[in-house]
């Protein structure tokens, strides 16, 4: 894990962020946490895919089928937003290391029926994503993490949607989609892939987590040469143990049809599976360490923002997991991490309106100290006895933060960081429009003024000026101001929609120490009364805040 960098979002949805997972070619991937304890992996999309409406169309395509994969051997896709100015995904977060960390470094290969295990455990991840009619097409040793009851698989289908922006196969960097050295033979020459692609990235893994070598050789001879071998010669599996060879062997079959299916895989691989621990004392030791070391990730501190961070607000609804019941249907459509493994601004000439998921909330779990507690007798005894049978049950949702609400705030879609309007938290509310400034004309009479309101905080009182002008959807009719005991900062924000009740856009910095003043989200402006206003940021979990009339 890596620290946070000074230009990195402090919220994405409702997840705060904790710390740097890894980058891939989609973009950037981090360790982030929700209010009621769950810990989650989100992969932020980089800048120049989400200019590309082609890339977007397939990333939304993909993501809403990645949400129907089910399955204990891969990391459930949880939340998304595929719609906002930066998309993102967000999984569950996998509590260990890569296979390719694992075996490039000090424990290296692992043992046969370890890698018979291996084998076991990626065939039924691979049958769950193909149920859902995906093909990973990206399975690679950094793509495969390793944990005390089995491997489990990440990134799967979100690869395809980096499809969009080849030409003949290729990136506009010139290089394959794909990973080079585990990628099939119909890859390389970009014949019509299947899922047996799967089957014969499924054997280089195999091979690699067998002997620390991969079959066709390295990538130091250079890129085309390797893709070569792979699509001409026959694979190197001299060093292979000889109970994993034939398995191996016909799992890189050149043909896709000759290769076994994923059930004849499991046939050939699931007496190994036994009550026993599959991997040597040693690595499980390391798991029980980097369970430690996950529970001793803190919140990082955040500037101090246009209101007091305690809300998130949503400018667009955000994709949910689909209930059980019916399965919904993907619309029409025209790398690795230490902990996870992840898919960036202009609008679509035509925005698409996603259609709501059915969605049933998680429950949270009924406490987190005792798992806490749990966790953590786990690690040591772990890392005494090194070798026991362990279960380490990770990313549950834990206990509420301190909160006077008891429901979780809604997610948010964009990657900029949120703020409240007051210290106070309040019931979330209903999703915005999809598309601000639906509604035309200017702002209503009763609206233009100045208006005043305050709050406390620990650090002491908290003021803010509100002063709204006449003007048009799109046009600048909002500053503020906000002064507090550690800062000074100005804000504006222009007409979303005229209401009543009145809607703002986005707020932006107009004055102040950016380390000190951060913008806000859209909100809404109800007046209950003429000498009043009580301005939401909506979707929040944070108090609105009430303004008085001065002039």
């Amino acid at each position: 894990m890596e620290q946070l960098a000074p230009g990195d979002p402090q919220h994405i949805g409702e997840y705060r962020l904790l710390a740097r997972l890894g980058a891939g070619g989609m973009g950037q991937v981090y360790l982030a946490r929700n209010d009621r304890g769950r810990t989650v992996a989100v992969k932020l999309v980089r800048q120049e895919l989400a200019e590309q409406e082609e890339f977007r169309a397939r990333f939304r395509q993909e993501v809403r089928a990645a949400l129907r994969v089910g399955g204990q051997w891969t990391a459930p896709v949880l939340d998304a937003d595929t719609e906002a100015p930066v998309p993102w995904v967000a999984t569950g977060y996998i509590a260990g290391p890569a296979l390719h960390t694992v075996v490039s470094g000090e424990h290296g290969p692992l043992p046969e029926r370890s890698v018979r295990i291996l084998a076991s455990g990626l065939a039924h991840a691979l049958q769950s994503i193909h149920a859902a009619d995906l093909i990973h097409r990206d399975l690679k040793p950094s793509n495969i993490l390793i944990t005390i009851d089995g491997p489990r698989v990440i990134d799967f289908g979100i690869a395809r949607a980096l499809e969009t922006v080849t030409d003949g196969g290729l990136t506009r960097t010139g290089a394959l989609v794909g990973s080079p050295g585990f990628m099939a033979p119909e890859q390389v020459r970009g014949d019509r892939v299947t899922a047996a692609c799967d089957i014969f990235c499924l054997g280089s893994v195999l091979a690699y987590a067998a002997t620390g070598r991969l079959p066709f050789g390295s990538a130091d001879s250079g890129g085309h040469a390797l893709m070569f071998r792979i699509a001409q010669e026959e694979p190197d599996l001299a060093a292979m143990p000889e109970g994993l060879l034939e398995l191996v062997r016909d799992c890189l079959h050149k043909d896709p049809e000759a290769r076994p299916t994923l059930a004849q895989i499991l046939e050939r691989t699931t007496s190994d599976a036994t009550n026993e621990p599959w991997l040597p004392g040693a690595l499980i030791a390391q798991l029980g360490r980097h369970a430690v070391q996950l529970l001793e990730v803190e919140q990082p501190a955040s500037p101090a923002p246009e209101q007091p961070p305690t809300m998130t607000a949503p400018v667009r609804p955000p994709v949910r997991p689909p209930a059980p019941q019916p399965t919904p249907t993907p619309p029409p459509a025209p790398t690795p991490a230490y902990g996870y493994g992840f898919p960036y601004n202009t609008p679509a000439p035509a925005p698409y309106a996603p259609t709501p998921l059915p969605y049933t909330p998680p429950q949270p779990a009924p406490t987190s100290s005792r798992g806490t507690i749990a966790l953590l007798a786990v690690a040591v005894l772990v890392a005494v006895a090194a070798g026991g049978s362990v279960y380490v049950l990770m990313g549950g949702d834990g206990k509420k933060s301190t909160s006077t609400d008891s429901r979780p705030a809604a997610s948010t879609s964009s990657a900029t960081p949120t703020n409240p309007d007051s210290s106070g938290n309040t019931t979330p509310t209903t999703t915005p429009p999809t598309t601000p400034g639906t509604q035309d004309g200017g702002v209503p009479a009763e609206y233009v003024g100045t208006w005043r309101a305050s709050f406390d905080t620990a650090d002491g009182t908290n003021s803010r000026t509100m002063t709204i002008t006449q003007g048009s959807t799109g046009t600048q009719v909002m500053t503020l101001s906000g002064t507090g005991p550690n800062y000074d900062c100005r804000w504006s924000a222009t007409l979303r929609a005229s209401g009543p009740p009145l809607e703002l856009g986005p707020t932006q910095v107009t004055f102040g120490d950016p380390k000190q003043c951060s913008p806000g989200q859209w909100s809404r402006l109800d007046m209950p009364d003429d000498s009043t206003i009580v301005r939401e940021l909506v979707g929040s979990g944070g108090a609105p805040l009430t303004y008085t009339k001065t002039s």
